[in-house]
């Protein structure tokens, strides 16, 4: 986990947002069809961590990120959703990613495994 922590840290979360999030959920608040997709793990000061599962036809409703490190703990294939148009995201165990800026999308699960996904978002420096 210290790896994880360590990549976190290093994203920039004071950056401007780029997208519009007013009225969206956060990510880990959003869900699907009012059926819950993330729970939130742990939280302290400088850190938020998530993780989301979404069985096949499952997906997680219009919501935002702030800048995080995600790590895929199960592969699927999702149809992602944002203000570019759509795009499939097939991924495997143990793939990553990481965002230095507030995102905004949908997805929707349309593989046919469950994926599951470790998000974790560091909180801006206290000004």
């Amino acid at each position: 986990m210290k790896t994880l922590f360590t990549a976190a840290l290093a994203l920039t979360p004071h950056l401007a947002q780029a997208a519009d999030t007013a009225g969206l959920p956060h990510a880990f608040d959003a869900g699907w069809q009012g059926q819950e997709t993330c729970e939130l793990l742990f939280e302290n000061e400088s850190v938020r961590v998530g993780r989301c599962a979404f069985p096949p036809g499952v997906g997680h409703e219009q919501h935002f990120h702030n800048p995080h490190f995600g790590y895929v703990l199960e592969g699927g294939t999702m149809r992602l959703t944002n203000a570019e148009g759509e795009s499939l995201s097939t991924t495997e165990a143990g793939a990553t990613w990481s965002t230095a800026e507030v995102t905004v999308h949908e997805g929707l699960n349309v593989g046919e495994t469950t994926t599951r996904y470790l998000i974790v978002e560091p909180k801006p420096a206290a000004q």
